[in-house]
């Protein structure tokens, strides 16, 4: 069973379907799929009569913090929660300033505000790094200042050894983003362990999605035992420890929230666990076609070129049209050849309700690429043919006719 999945992150998208034929994507820009062996994992913990927050739950997490190194992690409702939990966890609130990085998913600055502080938006650092810039981090510090939350834009891990320098000379939190990043390192060590707290998401249309879920690690015990008094109305057991014998009751040691995850869920993330490297390298693969063929063609740049010290995710493939290109034109020719594009992300910082705010910056890169920023299809079943299709698409619409990749068509 194969379904197109539509990132709820998506703003400028041209519609679910192509308007020209009514007709479903030839080309969707997520893709997921359904087998037996996911199939059969959701019917035993069903058969089981287990569906809250459970056995299968703990399972994930131990999995999870094993695949990334980390002492604990903690599985919650989605991506927001764990950031909204990262930031309760830290004791971040009204009178705090965080910094984060605005070409970003709305949010982080969603939940910072939620907490009562205030959101510092920081530049990117650079056309070919779209993510958050030391120099800038260090210019928006304050006496205030809480915490930093970077983003590891498109799994592609941020420069944490600055970060961290910054963060560790003033004294101050780092919580890392790493919605887009799992299974991605930095001099070998796993993206979202850098900092003092790591969150992930499990959306459909992420590099291990499960439907809605996240995660949060950490190494630092205390922190882990507020995030799971946090996730769970500050209660002291949970329900499966009552049902296994281990308390009769429980107490209640701050006020929290209800962000479990639930047991089918964390069913469907123990199968998809143990297919994120594989996955995570085809998305390699796709994306140096897409390198090899669209970076320097007609203007295009492909921004995150290799480096050695780093493994990405490959969670998006990005790319920024020449200067003076109309973007929704450029992106509805390509839906007229029933390919689905996306946009990643508008700034948050120059939306209404942001841009209002007594805490706005300027951001001169961000902005100078925030018109010019499109992402293409990138999944790890991608046919290449479909690789191909894109590409030739996207040549086109930047007026100029190339034939196939000989290399793609060969291998199909």
């Amino acid at each position: 069973m194969r379904g197109v999945i539509e990132s709820p992150h998506a703003m400028e998208k041209v519609g679910s379907r192509p308007a020209d034929t009514g007709a479903p994507w030839s080309v969707p820009l997520s893709d997921v799929t359904s087998d037996p062996e996911i199939e059969a994992a959701l019917f035993e913990t069903i058969r089981s009569g287990w569906w809250s927050s459970g056995p299968r739950v703990l399972e994930f997490e131990a999995a999870f913090a094993r695949m990334c190194g980390s002492r604990e992690a903690i599985a919650v409702a989605n991506g927001t929660a764990a950031l909204h939990l990262a930031l309760l966890a830290i004791g971040c609130g009204p009178g705090d300033e965080v910094i984060l990085p605005s070409l970003n998913f709305v949010a982080g600055a969603n939940m910072i505000g939620l907490v009562g502080a205030t959101p510092v938006f920081c530049d990117i650092g650079s056309v070919d790094d779209l993510t958050i810039d030391p120099a800038d981090i260090e210019a928006a510090v304050t006496p205030h200042t809480k915490a930093i939350m970077v983003m590891h834009y498109g799994g592609h891990p941020c420069g944490m050894e600055a970060i961290l320098e910054i963060a560790s000379r003033h004294r101050i939190a780092v919580i890392e983003d790493a919605a887009h990043a799992p299974g991605a390192t930095l001099a070998g060590r796993a993206c979202g362990t850098f900092g003092d707290i790591g969150c992930f998401s499990f959306f459909s249309n992420k590099n291990l999605p499960v439907g809605e879920g996240g995660m949060v690690v950490t190494d630092d015990e205390e922190l882990a035992g507020r995030l799971r008094l946090l996730r769970s109305h500050g209660m002291t057991t949970l329900t499966w420890d009552r049902h296994k014998g281990h308390a009769g009751s429980y107490d209640v040691l701050l006020q929290g929230l209800n962000y479990r995850m639930d047991d089918p869920h964390a069913a469907i993330g123990v199968v998809q666990l143990r297919r994120l490297a594989a996955w995570n390298a085809a998305r390699a693969r796709i994306t140096s076609i897409y390198r090899e063929h669209l970076h320097g063609f007609g203007g295009i740049r492909m921004p995150f070129p290799q480096r050695n010290h780093e493994m990405p995710a490959y969670h998006l493939a990005v790319i920024l049209l020449p200067h003076g290109s109309s973007r929704s034109e450029f992106r509805e020719r390509l839906a007229s050849d029933r390919i689905q594009t996306s946009v990643h992300y508008p700034p948050t910082h120059m939306f209404t309700w942001y841009r209002t705010q007594p805490s706005h910056r300027r951001l001169s890169v961000t902005e100078s690429v925030a018109d010019r920023l499109v992402t293409l299809p990138l999944y790890p079943a991608m046919e290449n043919a479909a690789v191909s299709r894109v590409i030739e698409a996207t040549q086109r619409a930047l007026g100029e006719r190339v034939g196939g990749d000989p290399r793609i068509d060969r291998a199909r």
